[in-house]
């Protein structure tokens, strides 16, 4: 079975999920939650708390345990349960990153032997035959192919949790001599706002009165707490456009495609700068798994028929 899995720093995603990348650690069995996973004899839960940023996430096993999470999460949608299941992974890395970290990313998940844990008191023993590592960004925007093959030059800008990684495709196909990553995604500009508003109004609030805030969603927060979330968000979108000028990426005179959850959050102060000529965005934050998936089923259809 191929399963996708996008391991951002702020949600992992599947192509029928999405969950924060944020993990709890138990020595003994949590009696509040059924969603526990049990490996190498401890147990974890998923927390609403996400990890802290790392470039390389094979580190420790914190993204092992993530995967896993995901691993069981598409096995439960697809709706049936084998205690012993093969498994081909389809993941991703930042396009800048892809070259250096690919085989490492892809050894982090070969794992000797069957992979045994316990998720929702069923056990599984998987058996990951094969990794593959796609370039993100590219990833997300396969599903247009169509229409990017026949484009100059393009940009493909993804806004993630900690990082905005800029991709620029030449005829639908990557030029990975020309792709960078800042650190300016939505971790960042929540950080700043909470910063913002606890100075400006005395206030604590979390990244979820942040997304509610941008998302329409209905809240109790005060309209001056609310104009200043709108105001830092439309200065940290402004803030990405001039970072990418400074990088030789104009938008005014080469056309971008969005993607990502940054994206979609800033999307309205996004196409309505003066410095975005044309603006497509990909509204699913499911993009690159989705992509990956695609990607992978490919690969695996070329290596079938070889």
């Amino acid at each position: 079975m191929l399963i996708a899995i996008d391991h951002g720093n702020y949600a992992i995603k599947t192509v029928h999920h999405s969950f924060v990348s944020g993990l709890s650690e138990h020595t003994v069995k949590p009696p509040i939650t059924d969603e526990i996973l049990e490996y190498e004899g401890k147990y974890w839960t998923l927390s609403g708390r996400r990890l802290n940023y790392m470039r390389d996430k094979t580190q420790d096993d914190r993204y092992f345990i993530l995967t896993m999470f995901a691993i069981a999460k598409e096995l439960e949608s697809a709706g049936q349960y084998q205690p012993m299941e093969r498994i081909q992974l389809a993941v991703g890395l930042p396009p800048e990153h892809y070259g250096v970290l690919r085989d490492k990313f892809a050894q982090y998940f070969k794992r000797t032997g069957a992979i045994r844990f316990t998720y929702r008191d069923k056990t599984y023993n998987l058996f990951i035959d094969r990794v593959m590592v796609f370039p993100q960004a590219y990833a997300a925007v396969i599903p247009q192919s169509g229409m990017i093959v026949h484009t100059l030059r393009i940009f493909v800008v993804d806004i993630g949790g900690y990082t905005t990684d800029v991709l620029l495709l030449k005829n639908g196909k990557p030029d990975l001599q020309f792709c960078r990553s800042l650190e300016t995604g939505i971790i960042t500009m929540n950080n700043e706002i909470i910063r913002k508003v606890g100075a400006l109004h005395d206030m604590r609030i979390e990244d979820e009165h942040i997304h509610a805030v941008l998302s329409g969603e209905n809240t109790i927060l005060p309209e001056d707490v609310k104009a200043t979330i709108r105001e830092a968000t439309k200065l940290h979108a402004k803030d990405i456009l001039n970072q990418l000028r400074e990088l030789q990426v104009d938008l005014r005179s080469n056309p971008a495609i969005f993607i990502g959850g940054g994206s979609i959050l800033l999307r309205p102060f996004l196409e309505t700068s003066p410095l975005v000529a044309q603006a497509s965005f990909v509204d699913s934050p499911n993009a690159n798994a989705l992509g990956y998936d695609i990607l992978g089923r490919k690969s695996l259809s070329l290596r079938s028929h070889a």
